[in-house]
Order: structure tokens, then sequence, then C-alpha cells
């Protein structure tokens, strides 16, 4: 069985999914972002000038200049350069964060941001390991930006299940995004393929990284996105 993968930032509440017992499903990895492990850092220097989180940062920042290179590149392709490239700059990372740890209080800014780093490492080594998970989760983030500011100016869902509904809407709407897809060329041709019976066998073929242009009603043939 192929593991799922989650990424996830340090937020505890994802722990239950990743946890043999988890109901609904088999437990997933959970794969953290190096993007938040640079923000906990970059928030220390900016405050303090910390030397220490200046270093942490310049170490940080070569992980990046590789995954600039491999950036668009097939999952096995990005994989190979992590191994030969990044693997052997995480390593040394992981050693001077228990050095740092050794040397600064727990309690202190800069040592809670470090002890952030060691919690969650394990989940920071997925991305050498699975060329298919990404070094950090910007684009997620970016993409469920729109949903936040409008989960501030709509304010409530009415209900749970509303609250619901509109997370899986919004799902989709990113999601073809995603893929290229007009959003509501997308949710009309596929409603109009459910409501005429298409087998739920075959309910990925309806997902937005199958949809065919061809398919798109001829009205939204020069639409803008405007969800």
């Amino acid at each position: 069985m192929v593991q799922e993968h989650l990424q996830l930032d340090g937020y505890q509440g994802y722990n239950r999914l990743t946890r043999p017992s988890r109901k609904g499903g088999d437990p997933v990895r959970g794969t953290h972002c190096w993007a938040h492990a640079r923000r906990k850092l970059k928030e220390v220097f900016d405050r303090d000038g910390s030397e220490i989180a200046a270093e942490g940062l310049r170490r940080i920042a070569a992980f990046y200049n590789v995954e600039a290179d491999i950036r668009g590149a097939a999952p096995g392709q990005r994989l190979s350069a992590r191994r030969a490239r990044t693997a052997p700059l995480v390593a040394p990372f992981g050693e001077w964060l228990q050095r740092q740890r050794l040397r600064i209080s727990a309690k202190s800014r800069l040592g809670e941001k470090l002890a952030y780093i060691h919690r969650h490492w394990d989940g920071l080594q997925t991305c050498l390991h699975d060329g298919r998970v990404a070094i950090d989760s910007n684009r997620v983030e970016n993409l469920i930006r729109p949903i936040a500011l409008n989960r501030k100016n709509a304010l409530f869902a009415g209900h749970d299940e509303g609250g619901r509904a509109w997370g899986r809407i919004a799902s989709l709407i990113e999601t073809a995004k995603i893929n290229g897809v007009e959003p509501c060329a997308y949710l009309r041709t596929t409603l109009e393929a459910i409501a005429a019976g298409h087998p739920q066998g075959q309910i990925d073929d309806l997902l937005p990284r199958n949809f065919s242009p061809q398919a798109e009603p001829e009205w939204v043939a020069h639409a803008v996105y405007r969800l």
C-alpha cells in the first residue's frame, strides 16, 4: 500500500489523521513545510538580529536553490536531485540544529523556534524520500487565501453542513484553477454529467485533472475566472 501524504503546519489538530487508530481511513503521513521552519527563524532574526537564526536561514536557502533548479520537473527527477544535492545539506543542518538546542535555553524565543523545527524533523525530510512532495505548502496556502478572505466577508455558512458543503465546492474550484480549468465550465459540465447518470465507478473521470476542454459549453470558451 502506498501511504498518502498530507502537508501540514504545526497545528496539533492534524495529529488525529496520522494516528494508526484514525477513524474513516488509513493513517496518512504528515509532511511538514520548510517555509514554516524558515518563518520561525526569520521571526527571531527580524526581532533580535540573531546570528544563529541567520545561519539557519542561510542553510535553508541552499535547499531552496536546489528547488529552483528542479521546479516543474517530474517526481522522479526531483527525487534524484534532492537525494544528490539536498540530502547532503539537510543532514548537517540537523546536526547544527541539535548543537544549537544544547547551547540555548529551551524557554528563550530562539529555543522555542528551534524546538519547533526539531519536533517536525521527520516530516520535514519527507521530500527527500518522495518526489511528489513539495518542499513547502506555499502553493496551497496561496490557493486557500481567497477562501480565508471570503470566510471573513461571509462570516457564517448557515450551519455545520453548509460549512462542509462550502468547503467541498471551494476545494473543487481551487483544484480546477490548479489544473488550468475554468471553474464555471468544470462545475456546470460535471453537474450535468452526474444528473445524466454518470457511473459511480468512473467518478475519477470527473476530477478536474481529467476535465476535457472539448466538453466546455460554448459560452465559457473565453470566460474569466470569477470565483
